[in-house]
């Protein structure tokens, strides 16, 4: 029933680098379907189709309470597979998960993977968890948790995967072993605990699993899927209700107000006093500072420098005009300037008491010196010079200067 195709994969990974090569790798722990990063669900979800490929895949747009309610006369019992991949089921109102179980209870099948189960879920299946890192959040210090898992099937009992980060020591606790069959173990402490179980509901069955991490975008691109695999292979066939838990429910007759974060604040005398200080803080914050907010001040901007810019505009005329023996009598006034300067030395005479003087001063061969004052003599008395001559008396120039 459950197939990965490794050359998608390849082809979701090369895209994946390419789209997040240009920026920070986010390795916050998102379980988003639309995250290309490294713990987002982008493969895993939009591969849902191929992954399940001989079933009808259908991705919820809405609450699944919402979805059962609009869709009632279609939901018949044996229907299908109800998925939930997260961090938590934060969306799954009270009202929710009442119809997820009667949905289960009718023949079907949900397969849940949470860090945190809600408290109602636990109740009404039987199950309590332990998370010996409920307390470890930084990106740092979970990246140094590492795991290996194992399945408690005879067929599959001598493979093992060990996972390199993000693997919180989260199991189930309690069950009832009347209805529930432990799929698959971690590793925590050299003991076996369950961290993949089946409760039997009804006429149908809930999969449980505590690290949904294994299935994200990092650990589908680090030849885990075959993991990923084996547990979606335990369901059954038919077909697949795929929930990324987007949206509140738009039917539920609990209000929002149950699921607020006010209202979990407000439950814990300490959080309720933090809540209380922030906002006095901040409405003080705004009073005084609008009394003490002065009007901004306009940016002057400098003046911008043109030197640069009219140096290239003349020389694009002189270029324009191809008036060569002007450059080089340019060119040859600014070398002789530079040299009175420089070496104080007198340039009416260009003779050979000059010549040498100047390649004493320079630190220059006397020869090469030679060669650029007859140069500058010979082009002075022209009444015409051309491009390339003043190319070569340019570059002899510069040699010239650039020697010390």
């Amino acid at each position: 029933m459950f197939k990965l195709h490794i050359h998608k994969l390849v082809t979701l990974f090369v895209v994946f680098l390419l789209l997040t090569s240009c920026k920070k790798t986010n390795w916050s722990e998102n379980y988003r379907e639309r995250e290309k990063s490294p713990f987002g669900t982008y493969i895993v979800y939009n591969e849902a189709k191929n992954l399940f490929e001989s079933e009808e895949v259908i991705l919820l747009k809405q609450n699944f309470y919402d979805y059962l309610f609009e869709n009632y006369d279609t939901t018949t019992p044996n229907f299908g597979n109800y998925i939930c991949i997260k961090n938590d089921a934060y969306w799954l109102s009270e009202d929710a998960i009442k119809e997820l179980l009667s949905f289960v209870a009718d023949g079907n099948t949900a397969f849940i993977s949470l860090n945190y189960f809600n408290k109602s879920l636990k109740k009404q299946l039987e199950f309590t968890t332990n998370n010996l890192d409920k307390d470890v959040f930084g990106i740092t210090k979970l990246r140094e948790l590492e795991g290996t898992f194992k399945f408690t099937n005879e067929e599959l009992y001598n493979s093992t995967y060990k996972f390199d980060r993000n693997i919180r020591r989260n199991y189930f606790l309690q069950y009832n072993e009347n209805k529930t069959i432990v799929l698959g173990n971690a590793i925590v402490g050299g003991e076996d605990v369950p961290n993949f179980i089946k409760i039997y509901h009804g006429k149908g069955a809930v999969y449980l699993h505590s690290n949904p991490v294994v299935f994200t975008n990092y650990y589908l691109l680090n030849d885990k899927e075959s993991y990923t695999e084996k547990v979606f292979s335990y369901l059954p066939s038919s077909t697949i209700l795929w929930d990324p838990q987007i949206k509140r429910s738009k039917y539920s007759n609990q209000s929002e107000k149950e699921n607020s974060v006010f209202k979990f604040f407000l439950q814990h005398p300490t959080l309720k006093w933090f809540l209380f200080v922030t906002i006095v803080g901040v409405l003080l914050f705004m009073l005084f500072n609008a009394r003490r907010k002065q009007r901004a001040i306009p940016i002057i901007d400098p003046l911008e420098n043109t030197t640069v810019a009219f140096t290239q505009t003349i020389a694009s005329l002189y270029l324009k005009e191809q008036n060569h023996k002007n450059l080089v009598d340019k060119k040859i006034s600014y070398f002789l300037e530079k040299i009175r300067t420089k070496y104080l030395l007198n340039t009416n005479n260009l003779n050979k008491e000059f010549i040498k003087n100047l390649a004493a001063k320079s630190g220059n061969n006397l020869q090469n010196t030679k060669y650029l004052v007859n140069t500058i003599i010979t082009l002075n008395k022209r009444s015409k010079c051309s491009e390339e001559e003043l190319f070569v008396l340019h570059k002899m120039i510069e040699k010239f200067l650039k020697n010390k």
